[in-house]
C-alpha cells in the first residue's frame, strides 16, 4: 500500500463516521495538495499523505490533550508513519501559536522538529484555501469564518488572529511559486 493510500484509509477511517465534516475538509485539503505537485516535485505525494491526515487529532479516538496538531502527531509518529508527515501535522497552519495559547509550545517543540518551510507553508496554504467543507476558498474567507465559528476571545479565535499575517504570508509564497511554474510552462 502507498503512502497516499495509506493516509487516506487511516484518516478516513477516524474522521468520516464520527466528524463527517473534517472527513470533507481533509479530502478538500488533499485535493488542494495535488494541484500543487507542479511546485513539490518529489515532495508531491508526501504532502498529500500530510494534508488528509493533518485534522485526525480532531478524531474523538485520539483526542488526548484537546490540541488537535499535537495529539495527530503523536498518533501517527506511533503508527510508524513517515517523519516528515508526522512534524507537517504537527505544526500545520501555525500550530505553534496555538500551542502557545494552550500552554502547550515547550511540549510540541520538544517533541518534534520543523518541516522544511515550503512544505510548511504548502500545508499552509492547502488548509487555509478549504473550507470546512471541503471547497475551496481564500485565505481571508477562511480565517474569517474560523473566527466566526469559535469566536474572536477564545483559544482558537486569539490564536488564528496572531496566526493571520504569517498565513497570508504562506500563501503569497505558494501563490508566487505556481505563478513561476506557470509562467516556465507558457510558450514563448
Amino acid at each position: 500500500m502507498g503512502l497516499n493510500e495509506w493516509a487516506h484509509s487511516l484518516s478516513e477511517s477516524l474522521l468520516s463516521d464520527p466528524l463527517p465534516r473534517r472527513w470533507a475538509h481533509s479530502l478538500g485539503v488533499a485535493k488542494r495538495a495535488r494541484a500543487l505537485a507542479p511546485v513539490l516535485g518529489e515532495d508531491a505525494e508526501l504532502l498529500e499523505a500530510a494534508a488528509v491526515l493533518h485534522d485526525v487529532g480532531y478524531s474523538p479516538a485520539l483526542a488526548v490533550t484537546g490540541f488537535h496538531p499535537l495529539d495527530g502527531a503523536r498518533f501517527l509518529r506511533k503508527q510508524g508513519a513517515d517523519e516528515r508527515v508526522v512534524r507537517l501535522v504537527a505544526y500545520h497552519s501555525c500550530a505553534v501559536l496555538e500551542a502557545e495559547e494552550r500552554g502547550l509550545r515547550e511540549e510540541l517543540e520538544s517533541e518534534f522538529e520543523l518541516e522544511r518551510p515550503e512544505l510548511v507553508d504548502a500545508l499552509v496554504f492547502c488548509d487555509m484555501t478549504t473550507t470546512p467543507d471541503g471547497v475551496e476558498t481564500t485565505p481571508s474567507e477562511r480565517l474569517d469564518e474560523i473566527v466566526k465559528r469559535y469566536g474572536p476571545d477564545t483559544i482558537v479565535g486569539r490564536f488564528i488572529q496572531r496566526a493571520a499575517p504569517e498565513i497570508h504570508a504562506a500563501a503569497r509564497r505558494v501563490e508566487g511559486r505556481l505563478a513561476l511554474v506557470k509562467a516556465a510552462d507558457q510558450p514563448m
